[in-house]
């Protein structure tokens, strides 16, 4: 069994935030896999799908613990399954990463990111992700206080075609991780 995690912010007023590209890429997911439609699970506090790739189950899940909190869902969900840090993938916003852009890496730390602290807290490094593009720093030439403001701010029309081009990606490339073809994966899309 295989858990991916699209990490968010739960609610209407964060649906189409910069911050929620993790829940868009798995809505999209949801969606090529033919998975079964999202139910709120209180035990997990999270939103989960299942679906079937190869005869492997995945369990597909959105947090709802807001984004700083993260890891307390990803653990419930891996534990109650029993599913090993090295089968979780985790898909999230990265500020460092250009709009339309994704970068894929085999395991790491957390960075800046809150949402990825508290799963590396929770579950450790060892485990692959996908970072999807939102903009750079250097591009906005934002501070960190002004980052928390910009992250939870909706998309404009004008980012589109980069937003879908960058969830495509990271839905491809969550399928070969699935696969088991992250190097194809980070050959294609890093």
């Amino acid at each position: 069994m295989k858990l991916i995690a699209g990490l968010g912010n739960p609610g209407n007023e964060y649906a189409g935030s910069k911050h929620n590209v993790g829940f868009m890429t798995l809505d999209l997911l949801q969606t090529s896999l033919e998975a079964d439609p999202f139910k709120k699970e209180k035990k997990f506090n999270a939103e989960i799908s299942f679906s079937e790739v190869a005869d492997e189950k995945i369990v597909l899940c959105k947090p709802q613990t807001y984004m700083n909190l993260s890891g307390e869902a990803v653990l419930a969900v891996s534990h109650f399954y029993k599913i090993s840090t090295r089968d979780i993938l985790v898909i999230y916003d990265d500020l460092d990463v250009a709009l339309g852009k994704i970068r894929i890496r085999k395991s790491g730390g957390a960075g800046t990111h809150t949402g990825m602290k508290s799963v590396v807290a929770a579950i450790g490094e060892g485990f692959p992700r996908v970072r999807v593009g939102i903009e750079t720093r250097e591009a906005l030439q934002i501070s960190r206080q002004d980052a928390a403001s910009y992250v939870l701010s909706p998309f404009q029309k004008a980012d589109t075609s980069l937003l879908k081009s960058a969830l495509d990606s990271a839905s491809q490339a969550a399928l070969l991780i699935l696969e088991g073809k992250i190097d194809q994966a980070m050959n294609k899309f890093n």
